[in-house]
Formats: structure tokens, sequence, C-alpha cells
């Protein structure tokens, strides 16, 4: 009896002391390949076995049965690092540097103290602890409080209300902890406010939200220093109703509205959600709709279609008007006609006028001309002693026996070829009248004349008679033919 009483106090005892070793830690931690990973851990006694536990107490991290870390040697085990705080404040807290995948599993943690205090805190009776490597870090997360209220993707926020947007990401090691930054296709400062905790960091972005937030995305990205800097981030997308903004009309096509044409006028506006359009008519001063949609058109135009038009832009969050004056303009086609008309008669005045002056220009002699060629010359004169022929400057045998006398007469010099030769008139100024005279065969030869006369033939010289102050001497020369000569004229009387 006696032994069984022992036996049952020793066994509760036993279980006393055993129920005193506490432990608190994580079931799981996760660590970036290249990086550290913290394990937050405080750990209890029995009140017995406090005068044992002093701060020389070992504190190992074990790997199934393999040591894998001693405070009393951290930097010769498999995984180096630190322990934080003293055994004597019951603090496991460990961080373990350069992470590799060998480093993944299940650890413990084992206390050894003096030779009644030696204990490891392991499964079943206590938790462990389980390392996850990480090849690469995770995205951010991000999230959207309105009114403190989480909201979930693709909903829509009313203009005028205020948005928290939190980013959040892991703190795989404390030593080094990433960076947060935020962005936004608005390309517009925001101003954010951060914080951290053992495990987390954290981004707020506090907006009031506009229209111009309408479809934006803001981006957080999350930098990780490792060997080299990684980085991921994470979006959101603003959804916004607002009213109609930004309402305008356009006319197709543009320009003048010409009567009988067809026209459209065609309403835009900027809204969301989408907007009803409505078209109405100011009619002496009431505002009749006409249609709806937006676009209005208008077949086979006529002044009853002018005057003033309203499109109204419409959606649940308000309410937008703009007015357009239409003016159709009558197309009269007989003053068209009579202007075309007028244009054409005043072009063919120009012209003629135009025309004559060149042929009274090319009529009028020349004062500068210092010489005339007339080539191919005729003169005729019948036997009434009205014209005179004379062919490459030599009278006809008929105008031989004709009185020695004065004659006026017609002479046309046509432009063709000579045969032979040419009239010329050497004189500083030109008249349309002259005096021919006919010499006798024999008769002595003008002192002006240029070249000697042929024997036995008769002679006939002009010179002209109203002008006082220079001689004109036709005579036989050279023939020098010259293409598209003048015709000239002169009256002889």
């Amino acid at each position: 009896m006696e032994t069984l009483v022992m036996f049952l106090l020793t066994g509760s005892l036993i279980q006393g002391v055993l129920c005193s070793y506490k432990i608190n830690l994580p079931n799981r931690v996760e660590a970036l390949k290249g990086s550290c990973v913290f394990i937050p851990c405080t750990f209890d006694i029995g009140q017995n076995l406090k005068n044992d536990l002093t701060d020389s107490a070992k504190r190992k991290w074990f790997k199934g049965k393999t040591l894998q870390f001693d405070s009393s040697s951290p930097n010769n085990g498999p995984l180096k690092g630190e322990i934080f705080g003293t055994a004597t404040q019951k603090n496991c807290t460990t961080c373990f540097d350069n992470i590799s995948q060998s480093h993944k599993g299940s650890y413990y943690f084992r206390l050894e103290g003096s030779d009644t205090l030696q204990y490891s805190y392991k499964e079943p009776k206590h938790s462990q602890v389980q390392i996850v490597v990480l090849e690469s870090p995770p995205k951010p997360t991000l999230r959207v409080f309105k009114d403190q209220q989480e909201l979930m993707k693709m909903m829509e926020v009313i203009e005028g209300s205020s948005v928290n947007l939190r980013c959040s990401t892991k703190i795989f090691c404390p030593s080094r902890p990433p960076s947060l930054r935020w962005s936004s296709s608005l390309n517009e400062n925001v101003t954010e406010k951060q914080y951290q905790n053992q495990t987390e960091l954290i981004s707020d972005l506090n907006l009031t939200v506009s229209h111009r937030h309408h479809r934006v995305t803001f981006t957080c990205t999350a930098t990780h220093q490792l060997q080299q800097p990684i980085t991921t981030q994470e979006s959101w997308m603003l959804l916004v109703q607002y009213a109609p903004r930004n309402t305008s009309v356009t006319i197709n096509p543009a320009g003048l509205v010409l009567e009988g044409r067809s026209v459209t006028l065609s309403c835009s506006s900027n809204a969301n959600p989408a907007v009803n359009y409505t078209w109405y008519r100011d009619t002496n001063g009431l505002l009749n709709p006409v249609q709806t949609g937006p676009n209005l058109t208008i077949n086979d135009t006529d002044s009853t279609h002018s005057g003033q038009y309203y499109c109204t832009a419409e959606n649940k969050r308000g309410t937008q008007n703009i007015s357009l004056l239409l003016d159709v303009q009558c197309f009269h086609y007989p003053s068209v006609l009579l202007g075309a008309a007028v244009i054409a008669s005043v072009m063919m005045s120009v012209c003629i006028m135009k025309l004559c002056y060149e042929r009274k220009r090319k009529e009028k002699p020349s004062e500068t001309t210092s010489g005339l060629i007339l080539t191919h010359t005729t003169v005729a004169l019948d036997n009434d002693g009205q014209f005179v022929d004379v062919n490459n400057g030599m009278p006809s045998s008929t105008a031989l026996s004709a009185p020695e006398s004065l004659h006026y007469s017609s002479i046309n010099f046509i432009n063709t070829e000579p045969p032979s030769g040419e009239i010329r008139g050497i004189a500083s100024l030109t008249s349309e009248y002259a005096a021919v005279q006919d010499h006798p065969a024999g008769a002595a030869e003008n002192n002006n004349s240029t070249s000697e006369a042929e024997p036995k033939k008769q002679k006939m010289t002009a010179e002209i008679t109203d002008t006082p102050s220079e001689d004109v001497i036709y005579e036989n020369t050279s023939h020098r033919y010259r293409q598209k000569e003048p015709l000239v004229s002169a009256d002889c009387r």
C-alpha cells in the first residue's frame, strides 16, 4: 500500500514538472533563398528548476537527431546565425543566415543547463517549426478599403469617395528588410505612409477619387535586398462612377448646311456608367424631344429645320446639356448663273481689250527703227495712172510708156521669198505716204544710192514727202530674205 502511494505521488510530481515546460514558436516560417530566416520563439520551465537556469545555459536547434545550431558557437554548425536575448530571459528567437534549399525541414529547440536542466521541446508534446525555402519572393498583397470596408477587385467607387490602398510584403530578414514603392498610370505624385511589424512591411495610400482616377492602375512594387535586388509587384485598377463631363456636338458634313442636303448632328460625352442621349429642339421657348441616341440625322433639309438644338447626356450620377444652332442656307440657282455670266463677260472683255491693244501696238511705227526691208515688192500702175508695177525694184515694161510724173498708189508688200532681189529703204523715220518718181533710162542716180545701177535700165526712187528731216530712197540691193516679214501698206495719191 505504501508502495502504491509513493508511485502515485512520484507520477504526479513528474507530470507537474513536464507540464511546466512550454515553448511558443510558429509552425511554419518561409525563407527566401540566399536571404535569412527569422524564427520568433520563447520558452518556459518548471518553477522548481528556476535556480538551475543560468545565462550560461546552451540553446540549441536540432533537425531530427542532428545538431544544426549551438548558441555557444553560433558560426560553427550547419546553420549559422544569431540567437537573441539570454537564457534567463527565456528567449529562443533565432535568425539563420544564407538559407539554401538544404536547410528546409522541421526543427525543434533544446535547452541544456545544469545536470537537472536538460530538455528538448519536440513533438509530440511540443510544436516544432517547419522551414520552407522559396526560390523567389512572392508578390506583395494589395487590398483596397472604402469606409473601412474591403473592396473586391472590379468593384466601382463613386467620385468623391475616400479610398485606402494598402500594400504589404513579407519581411524574410529583419536585418535586410524590403522596400515598397507606389506608382500609377496617371503619372501624379502620391502620398504614402509606411510602417512594419516583425513579419510585414505595410504601405498605405490614401486618396479622394475623381473622374481622373477612372481606369487608372495603381502598382505597388516590392524590392528585396539579396545579392542582387529582386523586385515583385501587384496592381489594382480603380473603377470610378461619375457624371457626364465634356459633352460636345459635331456636325457632319462640316461647314455650310445647304438646303436639300442631309446633315447629321453627333453628341458625345465622357462618363461612367455609359450615358443616354436625348435630342431636343427649341420651339418658341419650349424644348420638344426629337430623338434619342447619340446621332440626329436630318434628310432633305430646308429652312424649317433651322433653329436651336439641345443634346442631353444623362446617367445615374448626373446630367449635362449642350446646345447647337443649325442654320440651313437657301441655294439660289439663278443668282449663281447670273454671277457666272457676269464673270465670264468680264473675262471676255479683258481678253478682247488685250488683243486690240496688242494689234495696235504692233501697227504703231517704231521711232527707233533705222531701216525697213521691203521684200519681193510689187507696185502696180494701170493705164489710167493709178498703179505702178515694180518687180524686184524695177518698173515693168508697161510703166515705161507712162508720163514722168508723181503718182500716189497703194503698195502691198507680200512676205514671200523673192527670186532675185529686194528694195531697201533707209531712213531714221518712216511714213505712210511716199513720193514715187520714175527715172528714164540713163538718168543720173541719186546721191544716196548704195549700189550702182545696171546699164540701160530704169530706176525708181521714193522719198518721204511728209518727213522734213531725212529722205528715204528705195533702190536695188542684193537679195536678203527674211522669214515672216511684216506687211506694209502705203496709200499713194
